[in-house]
């Protein structure tokens, strides 16, 4: 068993001990996923921008934190339609490989459309 299999086991055990399964609908998770995703960006939001890359110990551990959230968040939603995050995730960037190919993207932050 990998890593992110034994994680999917644990997250089940804990929501099933704690009977929260009936709160976690699609719609549901997806929400609280965008919530503790704008807890990461609360973190930021009124730093100079040489500030983020250097961040104080407290507010690293809540970033840690919040990651967490939403990694479990992910997971779970995951969970509901039977999808591989990894695999999921490997398919994305051999797509995104095609779309921003090193020639015509390297330095550039222009959409795959404007290249």
């Amino acid at each position: 068993m990998n890593r992110l299999d034994d994680l999917k086991e644990k997250l089940q055990e804990f929501n099933r001990e704690r009977d929260w399964d009936q709160f976690h609908s699609p719609k549901n998770i997806a929400m609280a996923l965008s919530v503790e995703a704008s807890e990461i960006v609360e973190i930021f939001q009124w730093m100079q921008e040489e500030q983020s890359y250097d961040l104080e110990r407290d507010e690293k551990e809540k970033l840690e934190e919040e990651l967490g959230d939403v990694f479990l968040y992910l997971q779970l939603l995951a969970s509901k339609y039977d999808i591989d995050l990894l695999e999921v995730a490997r398919k994305k960037l051999a797509k995104n490989k095609k779309k921003y190919p090193v020639n015509k993207a390297k330095g550039s932050s222009k959409k795959y459309a404007e290249l």
